[in-house]
């Protein structure tokens, strides 16, 4: 059900325009002035409807501070000039008063289908490089987060998304932080799960001089850096206990206190959390506060994994293939028909991220003008684990060994040596970066070995 604003002084005509809009099933709200109505906050409506003269502003006052809310306006002066001059400044169409009901109708059914239209449309992204890009699909699902990106960003209103990893939820941070009041200031984007423990504290919320071990001089934490624009914390539902007591007091209170200082400061912070976890599963064991996780989700974003866009998979691998081609030089290279086969009907665990990999070793790896499968180097999707039952004889030599898939290899290496190695160690024996090593610990639910607190002393 739409909501509409109407903001008219006449209180009969108000009254009037608000019956005629209920009985056809819109939410109406009131004001009789711009005032009143930036009270009501016109950007959690989906259309305000505003008399050109009104006490005090003009209607029209309303285009820019509701945008990207459309404003029609009504004039009872239903001349070409003010009619023309209105729509110059932004307003999506004008009726003139004494209006005919089934003409309004229509203007406002109009306007509201044009701007439903508009929101299934992917945000335009800035990337810290300062390249442009857009958001890839426009399947049903893709389609739902795109609106609620639009009505979610002016809000200024925490955020939660959740999504698998690599689905992009910080390009869905991105829109949002560029969409809102808050684009020319800054935003910090801070990995919850790839800062250790000890310092996870230090790093948010700064310290002084000599607050621990190794303090040898104060700090600015990433939340205070952020005051005036937005904090992006991804996998939040990595952030110890400690630190997200201290969460919950800049939401709550707006403030901060640095490790090792008496003193809070006041921050001004819009906060985006996300997270590939259950939180509220997470709060019942105790590993998340459960008053947090309320605090967090005010407004949540569910991103749908790569498998759930079967309308979206080859969009997306085209575009990111003609990425990959340019990085490269090799222009002009195309997906064989195997390939886009192999592509669409792959599971993608590691979603988008991984596609974008399987079409970059494609490129260097092509010979010709053609890729195909055997280039994307994609490989089977983990066998499940299955029960055999224990044969008369004597185990063979290595029969364990060749039961176990890639990824469960991956699992016995990681909780037989992580109480020797580092995880740079770790990463380093499989191969594979710290960042992907984390990644699969998230996609397997391999908890990472705790290390020991530091001294505060």
């Amino acid at each position: 059900m739409s909501r509409i604003l109407i903001v008219e002084d006449e209180a009969i005509i108000r009254t009037a325009l608000r019956r005629l809009l209920e009985r056809h099933d819109y939410r109406v709200s009131e004001a009789g002035s711009v005032a009143e109505a930036l009270e009501l906050d016109p950007q959690c409506f989906d259309l305000v409807i505003s008399d050109l003269r009104l006490p005090g502003e003009p209607g029209t006052e309303l285009i820019s501070r509701a945008a990207p809310i459309p404003v029609l306006i009504m004039t009872s002066y239903a001349s070409m000039r003010s009619a023309v001059e209105a729509l110059k400044l932004g307003a999506v169409d004008y009726v003139a008063k004494p209006f005919d009901h089934d003409e309004l109708l229509e203007t406002v059914a109009r306007a509201l289908h044009q701007q439903a239209t508009r929101s299934a449309e992917p945000p335009d992204i800035t990337e810290p490089d300062g390249h442009a890009q857009q958001m890839i699909g426009n399947c049903a699902a893709m389609q739902v987060v795109y609106t609620r990106i639009r009505k979610t960003a002016p809000a200024d209103v925490t955020v939660l998304i959740q999504g698998e990893s690599g689905t992009g939820k910080e390009l869905v941070a991105r829109a949002i932080h560029q969409q809102s009041r808050r684009a020319t200031a800054p935003l910090i984007c801070v990995n919850c799960a790839a800062i250790p423990e000890t310092l996870i504290e230090s790093e948010l919320f700064g310290h002084e001089k000599g607050a621990f071990t190794g303090a040898s001089a104060a700090r600015t934490g990433l939340v205070e850096a952020a005051d005036g624009g937005t904090l992006f914390l991804d996998e939040i539902g990595e952030l110890p206990l400690d630190a997200q007591a201290r969460l919950l007091r800049v939401l709550q209170e707006g403030e901060i206190r640095k490790i090792g200082s008496v003193e809070t400061r006041h921050v001004d912070v819009r906060l985006i959390a996300a997270t590939h976890r259950d939180l509220r599963a997470l709060s019942r064991t105790g590993e998340f506060r459960l008053d947090l996780y309320y605090r967090l989700n005010v407004m949540q974003i569910d991103l749908p994994p790569l498998r759930e866009r079967d309308d979206d998979i080859l969009e997306i691998a085209d575009i990111l293939l003609d990425k990959a081609c340019h990085r490269h030089d090799r222009e002009g290279l195309r997906l064989s028909r195997a390939a886009r086969r192999t592509i669409h009907d792959y599971p993608w665990p590691g979603n988008v991220r991984e596609l974008e990999n399987a079409l970059e070793r494609g490129v260097i790896l092509a010979e010709g003008h053609l890729i195909h499968p055997d280039d994307l180097g994609l490989s089977a999707p983990p066998r499940p684990v299955v029960a055999v039952p224990p044969s008369s004889g004597a185990d063979a030599p290595g029969d364990a060994e060749e039961d176990l898939s890639l990824e469960d290899y991956f699992q016995h290496f990681v909780l037989e040596h992580q109480d020797q190695m580092s995880e740079t160690e770790l990463a380093q024996k499989l191969g594979i970066s710290r960042k992907c090593l984390w990644e699969r610990r998230q996609r397997l639910g391999i908890p990472r070995k705790k290390s020991p607190k530091r001294s505060t002393g």
